[in-house]
């Protein structure tokens, strides 16, 4: 395994833990460095503010540090035209920032056809926004809850669509909206759990997930993370030591 010593990100269990074995993750809690880009990527954020190129950079070096994991610590992910993070071709990832925190995460495409990591500030989605966020039944939800429970629960909510969109874009392409799916988490009032994604109209990607897409949620911190994915052929055999042998 190839690292690089200057990169600040580490590994995270708290992010991996969102997925099912197989998936490697990387944390960062301080600004990106945007010194330590690639050329390739630097291209990616020529025009970009300073907020939004510190962002990036985040984002690239928790990417590198998982990606060293499988022998790639030096390898660029470029941005597409869409703005999507361009992974090596065996590899699918995805990227969250949110204020004070940056995480990827990374899966052989053997393991996860799409993943989909989003992560929030508990609490921080305003009232005003929960109805163009949430469907009816997920209104109804919320009003069934403790006032006090009801803006962590509106920010699981909005966090596991966004892992949702970030999990099913790259595979088939569709932009889904807010109201498009149903989050019904399985189990509330722990700081972990699961939840289930029920369509409202037809959307590819659960087509092409005959054992479902799957999401899970943790409350860490002043955060509320989720992680939504579709698993592949070999989701339940054991990789770590697969990994280790490419090192």
């Amino acid at each position: 395994m190839s690292t690089d010593s200057h990169n600040p990100a580490t590994l995270s269990s708290t992010f991996a833990e969102l997925f099912s074995s197989g998936v490697v993750a990387a944390e960062l809690r301080a600004p990106g460095d945007a010194r330590l880009l690639l050329p390739a990527e630097v291209h990616s954020v020529a025009h970009a503010v300073p907020e939004r190129v510190q962002e990036f950079a985040a984002g690239r070096q928790c990417a590198r540090r998982a990606l060293a994991e499988f022998g790639l610590a030096q390898c660029p992910i470029p941005a597409a035209l869409d703005r999507q993070p361009v992974w090596p071709g065996f590899l699918v990832g995805s990227i969250t920032h949110t204020t004070g925190l940056c995480a990827a995460v990374v899966a052989e495409r053997t393991r996860m056809l799409a993943l989909g990591l989003d992560s929030e500030v508990a609490g921080a989605v305003k009232q005003e926004l929960w109805p163009s966020i949430c469907t009816g039944a997920e209104l109804h939800w919320l009003d069934a809850l403790p006032r006090e429970q009801r803006a962590a629960a509106a920010t699981l909510i909005f966090s596991a669509k966004e892992a949702f969109y970030k999990c099913q874009y790259p595979l088939v392409g569709q932009r889904p909206n807010f109201q498009d799916v149903d989050v019904k988490p399985l189990a509330w009032g722990a700081q972990q759990g699961s939840f289930d994604l029920v369509p409202a109209r037809p959307l590819s990607v659960f087509e092409l997930a005959p054992g479902g897409v799957r999401g899970t949620y943790r409350f860490h911190e002043q955060f509320i993370s989720a992680g939504v994915f579709v698993a592949g052929p070999r989701i339940n055999t054991p990789c770590r030591r697969e990994i280790s042998s490419r090192r």
